[in-house]
C-alpha cells in the first residue's frame, strides 16, 4: 500500500452511519424539548440548509422571536458538535487499526525510523530528537469544561458502537446511554458565563494530561526506542517528545498572570503527575506479589523491601511488594514536600533518586530472568519519569520588551545608575546592561526606593521561578521568552531582572533567553540583532551551558496581521535560513520555536506539511510548536489521536532533518527570487486594504462580531493590548477569529491572488514556473495548499450579509474589493494546483466539510440577525448570549478558527 495521509482510509459509511443516529437522537430529544410549531421550524431549517435555499432561510430567520432564535442556535451548535465526535472516532479507530494490522500512512514513526537508519549519524539522530508541542495561554477553545466532559461521554459511547454492531453490547442500553447525554448536553450551559481566569484555563488543560497526553506520550517513547533497537541503534536517554506549557507564566498582554499563577501552574501539574505515579506504585504493588521461596531478588530490592514499614506477616517473602510500598510511601513524602511545603526526613532529593529506585528494581527482575513483568504497567512508568519528571510540562515565562525596559529603567534610575535609560541610544544601553551584568555584582533591587507595582510584580514572578526551579528541578522552567525582540539591549534587560533573582550571572542562564521576532520589519531585523548578540562573550557563556543551543521564537500571527499570509509566510522562511546560517558561523546550534495558531492565518495547518516544507537545515534536533484553543481538543483530545498527532510531529521533524526532498537544491535560489517579486507586491497588496484604505477599520468592525468576539469569554486575557479602536492595537486571536467567523478567512488568503496575476501578465510562461515550483517545492506547495483550505471554509455569499451591516455605502464597497480578490485568488490556486475544485487533494476533508457546513452555515445567518437586532436594541442583556452561542457552533464547524 502506497503512503498516504491517514485520513483517507476514514471509513465513510460508518461516519454516515454514526451520523445518521445522532442527528435522529438529537431530533427526537429536541422534539420532546419543544413545541411542535418550534420542532417543525427547525426541520424545515435544517431541509432549507441542505438544499442550499438561503434566501427562503433569511425569510424565516428575520421572522422568528428571540426566544425560538434561542432554541433553534442551541440545536444547530450542537449539531456541528456531534458530527465532530463522530469523526474523531473515526480517527482515533483508524490509528489502531492500520497500526494493528501493519498498514503504512503518511507520519508512521517506524517508516521514518527505517529512513533515518540508513543514514551514518543516526544514533546521535534518534538520541537527540527533541518536539515539543506548547500548550498555551490563550486559548479560543470556546466549549466549557462541562460540555467537555459530556462530548468525552459521547466519544466513548460512540467507540463502542461497532460492538453494538457485532451484539456484544446491547443495543437499548447503549441508545438509552447516548440519548441521555444528548439530551444533557442540550440542556447545558455552552457559554461560560463568566470571564474565563488563568485558574480555570490551569485547571481545563490538565484534564488533556490525565485522559491522552501521559498515556500516549510513554506509548511513542516506548515504541520509539523499541523500533530503534530493531534496527541495532540502542539509545541511552532519548526524549523524542517532552511537553511546554504558557499558562500561568505567559503575562504579555495579560495583566491576571502574576508570580501566583505561575506558582498554581507548576503545582498544579506537579499534583497531576505525582498522581499519576502513585496510581502506578500502587497498580504494581498489588500486581508484584513473586515470591522469594520461588524467585530471587537482587540485593538492592531486598535493602528497599527492609525499609519498608509494611511489616506485615503476609509480605515476608514478597520483597518486590515491600519495595514498592517503600517507594510509594518516599514519593508521597515527596508530594507533601513539592505541593505543600511540609519537611520530611524521608524523600526524594530530585526525580534521579525516584529512577535509581525504580532502576534497581528493573535490573533485579532482568538478572533474575523475570524482564517480561516489566512490559505494560512498568514501562509506562518509566517513560513517564523520563519524560515528565516532577513537573510534567516546562513552563516558559514570556513578557513585551516595553515592560522589561520599563523595569530595568526603573532600576537603574533607584539604584542612582542612569537617571533615563530609555532615551540612552541602543548602543550606551548595551554599554550600560552588560556593565551592570559583567562586573556589577550588587542586586539593583535591594536599594529601600520604592517600587513601581510592575516591578514589583516582576521581581516577584522572577523570584517564584527561582523557587521552583530550585524545588521542582531544571526543567520546570527553562525558556523566558521576549516579546516584541527588536535588538540586543531588548535581550540584555531581561538578563538584568533574571540576575535580581540569581537566575544568570556573568558565567551561566539557568533560563534562557529566547527573543520573539512578530512583525515584518522585526523579522526583517532579526539577523542583525542575533549576530551582534551572539558575538557577545557573556552571551556565549550563557549559550555554552545550555549545550551550545539558542532557542528563536517566530511569530506567525503578528507577521500576518502585519503583512499579510504571504509576506508572512516567506519572511518567516527566509528568516529560519539566515538565523540558521548565523548561528553556524558562530558555532551556535539555532533552535526554532513556532508559533502557529489553530489556524493558517497564525501559522496553522496541517502540522506534517508545516514541518517539512521548513527550510532544509534549519532544525537540527529540536523543534518547538504552540497549539492552542480548539485544536488542542481536536488534536488531543483522547490518547489514540494524541498518539497519532505527536507521532506525526516527531516523523515530520525527522523527516526534515534528513531529508532534502528537492531533485535539485540549486534550483531554490530561482524559486527565492520569484518568491521576492510576489511577495513584495502581496505585501503592499494587503496593506493598501488593511492599513492604508480609510474604510477598512470601519467596515471590518460593522461586517464582523469582533465586538461580540472581545466580550466573548474565550480566555483570560484582554482583546487587545490597549485598546481595539484601531487594527494595530488589536490581539491576533480576535482578528483571525472575527475573520473567521464571518466567513471572509481574509487572514489566510487576501494578497494571493492579485500578486500571483501580475507574476503572470509579466510573461506567460510564469505560470509553468509556478505550477513547477507547486509540483517540486514543499514549501510553496504547503503556502499554496493551506490558501486552498482556507478559501474553501469561506463563504462570501455569507459574508456579503455581513457586509450589508455596514450603513454607510463606501464603508460596504470594502467588500466589494475582498470579493474581487477572493475569486481571482481562487481562480489563480486552482490554476497552479491544476485542479478543477477546492479540496482536490483532501477529499475526506471535503466530505467533512459537506457534513457540516450547511450547518454552521445556518448559524452564521441566525448570528447575523441577532447582531442586527442587538444592534437596533431589540435584544435584552441577557439575549445577548445567543450571539456568543453562534460563535461557539460556528467555531466547532470550522475546527481550526482561531
Amino acid at each position: 500500500m502506497s503512503i498516504q495521509k491517514l485520513e483517507n482510509y476514514n471509513n465513510k459509511e460508518t461516519i454516515k452511519e454514526e451520523i445518521t443516529i445522532l442527528t435522529t437522537t438529537l431530533q427526537d430529544v429536541a422534539r420532546q424539548m419543544l413545541s411542535e410549531e418550534a420542532f417543525n421550524k427547525i426541520i424545515e431549517l435544517a431541509d432549507l440548509a441542505t438544499e442550499d435555499d438561503y434566501q427562503r432561510l433569511l425569510e424565516i430567520i428575520s421572522q422568528l422571536t428571540n426566544d425560538e432564535l434561542a432554541v433553534i442556535a442551541r440545536y444547530f451548535a450542537v449539531l456541528p458538535l456531534l458530527i465532530n465526535i463522530s469523526e474523531d472516532v473515526d480517527l482515533a479507530y483508524e490509528i489502531n487499526h492500520q497500526n494493528n494490522i501493519g498498514n503504512d500512512y503518511l507520519g508512521k514513526i517506524s517508516t521514518t525510523i527505517d529512513v533515518v537508519a540508513s543514514h551514518e549519524n543516526a544514533a546521535e539522530i534518534l538520541e537527540n530528537l527533541n518536539v515539543v508541542p506548547v500548550l498555551t495561554a490563550h486559548p479560543t477553545q470556546v466549549q466549557r469544561q462541562s460540555m467537555l466532559d459530556l462530548t468525552k461521554h459521547i466519544h466513548e459511547l460512540l467507540r463502542r458502537y461497532r460492538d453494538v454492531k457485532l451484539g456484544l453490547l446491547n443495543k437499548t442500553k447503549w441508545e438509552d446511554e447516548l440519548r441521555c447525554y444528548i439530551e444533557i448536553i442540550m440542556q447545558t450551559e455552552m457559554i461560560r458565563e463568566k470571564k474565563l481566569k488563568v485558574t480555570n484555563e490551569i485547571t481545563n488543560v490538565m484534564e488533556y494530561y490525565n485522559s491522552s497526553f501521559i498515556k500516549a506520550v510513554t506509548k511513542l517513547q516506548t515504541e520509539y526506542k523499541r523500533l530503534a533497537t530493531a534496527k541495532g541503534i540502542h539509545l541511552n536517554n532519548p526524549t523524542p517528545i517532552t511537553m511546554g506549557m504558557w499558562i500561568g507564566g505567559d503575562r504579555d498582554g495579560n495583566p491576571f498572570v502574576t508570580a501566583e499563577t505561575l506558582k498554581l501552574s507548576a503545582l498544579t501539574q506537579c499534583q497531576v503527575i505525582m498522581d499519576y505515579y502513585q496510581e502506578q506504585i500502587y497498580k504494581l504493588y498489588r500486581n508484584f506479589s513473586l515470591s522469594t521461596t520461588i524467585v530471587k531478588v537482587s540485593p538492592a530490592v531486598q535493602a528497599l523491601a527492609d525499609l519498608s514499614e509494611d511489616k506485615s506477616v503476609y509480605r515476608e517473602h514478597e520483597p518486590y511488594r515491600r519495595a514498592f510500598h517503600y517507594i510509594q510511601m518516599k514519593l508521597a513524602n515527596t508530594q507533601d514536600y513539592l505541593i505543600h511545603d511540609k519537611k520530611h526526613t524521608i524523600r526524594y532529593a530530585n526525580v534521579q533518586e525516584f529512577k535509581e529506585d525504580l532502576f534497581a528494581i528493573k535490573e533485579s527482575l532482568e538478572e533474575n530472568r523475570t524482564a517480561a513483568l516489566l512490559k505494560g504497567d512498568f514501562t509506562e512508568l518509566l517513560e513517564a519519569v523520563e519524560a515528565f519528571g516532577f513537573y510534567l510540562a516546562s513552563i516558559d515565562m514570556r513578557q513585551d520588551s516595553s515592560v522589561h525596559e520599563a523595569s530595568v529603567a526603573e532600576l537603574l534610575a533607584s539604584a542612582k545608575i542612569v537617571m533615563d535609560y530609555s532615551s540612552l541610544s541602543e548602543e550606551a544601553k548595551c554599554h550600560v546592561l552588560l556593565k551592570e551584568l559583567e562586573e556589577d555584582p550588587r542586586i539593583l533591587s535591594a536599594t529601600h526606593a520604592p517600587k513601581s507595582e510592575q516591578l514589583q510584580k516582576e521581581l516577584a514572578i522572577f523570584a517564584t521561578a527561582r523557587e521552583l526551579k530550585d524545588k521542582l528541578g531544571e526543567e520546570v522552567i527553562k525558556q523566558h521568552i521576549i516579546s516584541h525582540s527588536e535588538s540586543v539591549s531588548d535581550l540584555l534587560e531581561l538578563a538584568v531582572l533574571l540576575k535580581e533573582v540569581g537566575l544568570v550571572d556573568s558565567k551561566k542562564a539557568r533560563v534562557q533567553i529566547v527573543p520573539l521576532f512578530e512583525t515584518i520589519e522585526d523579522l526583517d531585523n532579526a539577523s542583525d540583532t542575533m549576530r551582534q548578540y551572539l558575538q557577545l562573550p557573556l552571551a556565549r557563556n550563557w549559550i555554552t551551558g545550555n549545550n551550545n543551543y539558542q532557542e528563536i521564537m517566530l511569530g506567525y500571527s503578528d507577521s500576518n496581521k502585519d503583512g499579510g499570509y504571504l509576506s508572512s509566510g516567506w519572511t518567516l522562511y527566509k528568516a529560519q535560513n539566515e538565523l540558521t546560517k548565523i548561528g553556524e558561523e558562530n558555532g551556535v546550534k539555532i533552535t526554532f520555536f513556532h508559533g502557529r495558531g489553530g489556524t493558517v492565518g497564525r501559522g496553522g495547518g496541517p502540522s506534517y506539511e508545516a514541518i517539512t516544507s521548513q527550510p532544509f537545515g534549519t532544525i537540527k534536533d529540536r523543534i518547538r510548536l504552540t497549539e492552542q484553543g480548539e485544536v488542542i481538543g481536536n488534536k488531543y483530545g483522547n490518547k489514540d489521536a494524541a498518539y497519532y498527532n505527536l507521532e506525526m510531529l516527531m516523523s515530520a521533524t525527522l523527516d526534515r532533518m534528513v531529508t532534502q526532498m528537492i531533485a535539485d537544491p540549486n534550483q531554490i535560489d530561482g524559486y527565492r527570487e520569484v518568491m521576492n517579486d510576489i511577495v513584495d507586491d502581496s505585501y503592499h497588496i494587503y496593506r493598501d486594504l488593511v492599513f492604508n484604505n480609510p474604510h477598512f477599520y470601519d467596515y471590518f468592525f460593522a461586517a464582523s462580531p469582533i465586538r461580540e468576539v472581545s466580550s466573548f469569554n474565550i480566555g483570560s486575557r484582554p482583546a487587545a493590548r490597549k485598546t481595539i479602536t484601531e487594527i494595530g492595537g488589536l490581539r491576533a486571536i480576535p482578528w483571525v477569529f472575527s475573520w473567521s467567523q464571518n466567513r471572509v478567512m481574509l487572514p489566510g488568503w487576501y494578497g494571493v491572488g492579485s500578486s500571483f496575476k501580475r507574476y503572470i501578465d509579466k510573461d506567460p510562461a510564469n505560470l509553468a514556473q509556478l505550477q513547477h515550483m507547486y509540483e517540486q517545492w514543499p514549501f510553496f506547495r504547503s503556502l499554496l495548499s493551506n490558501v486552498d483550505m482556507v478559501l474553501s471554509k469561506s463563504n462570501m455569499n455569507i459574508a456579503f450579509e455581513y457586509a450589508k451591516m455596514c450603513e454607510d455605502e463606501e464603508v460596504r464597497h470594502v467588500f466589494n474589493i475582498i470579493l474581487d480578490e477572493w475569486q481571482l485568488t481562487k481562480n489563480i490556486i486552482l490554476e497552479i494546483e491544476k485542479h478543477d475544485e477546492l479540496l482536490a487533494e483532501l477529499p475526506s476533508l471535503k466530505a467533512s466539510l459537506d457534513y457540516r457546513m450547511p450547518y454552521f452555515n445556518l448559524l452564521n445567518y441566525i448570528q447575523i440577525e441577532l447582531i442586527n437586532r442587538l444592534r437596533r436594541g431589540e435584544l435584552s442583556k441577557e439575549q445577548e448570549n445567543l450571539i456568543h452561542i453562534t460563535i461557539n457552533g460556528i467555531a466547532t464547524g470550522l475546527r481550526n478558527s482561531g
